[in-house]
């Protein structure tokens, strides 16, 4: 199961779907195939090398640590772990998006990032959007980055440095 450490005024609010089931038993979002965390170094948004992270024992420390060092927190729409999220029934996330609101507006994060577009669109309702920083009258500024896996990993790295860039 994941345990999500949260803490308030965080700098960042990672929002996914769900974990897989690689993340799940490591407890650890993102951790299946570590391509967000690599990501994050890559854009430094966290300090430790691509090589550190690679070990499962280390990315659990620096899961544990980085509300605290980084003021980075993570939270998932739906907790239940799948292969992937044409396993998830509709409605599911019904929940996840009211704890999610209840979170924004207990703990205050500067920017809320939804990965994926899938994750967003779960949130918002809707199709109707461009990647990037969200027109919105929500208090935090809302972006939305595309998912880590597919596509140029450039693209993803650029994307987290103006999210850096937002929450400063």
């Amino acid at each position: 199961m994941i345990r999500y450490h949260l803490s308030k005024n965080a700098d960042i609010l990672f929002v996914g779907i769900n974990p897989h089931f690689g993340s799940y038993k490591r407890g650890v979002p993102f951790s299946n195939n570590k391509m967000l965390w690599y990501l994050m170094s890559d854009s430094r948004l966290i300090k430790e090398s691509r090589s550190y992270l690679k070990d499962d024992k280390n990315l659990s420390q620096v899961y544990k640590n980085l509300a605290g060092k980084y003021k980075i927190n993570f939270i998932n729409l739906i907790d239940r772990p799948s292969r992937d999220v044409s396993d998830l029934k509709t409605g599911e996330e019904k929940a996840g998006v009211d704890r999610l609101l209840m979170i924004i507006k207990k703990y205050r994060p500067k920017i809320v990032c939804f990965i994926g577009k899938v994750t967003f669109m779960k949130f918002n309702k809707t199709k109707n959007f461009r990647f990037g920083l969200q027109k919105s009258t929500m208090n935090p500024k809302i972006y939305v980055m595309h998912f880590p896996i597919r596509g140029a990993a450039s693209v993803r790295v650029k994307e987290l440095k103006e999210v850096k860039k937002l929450s400063a």
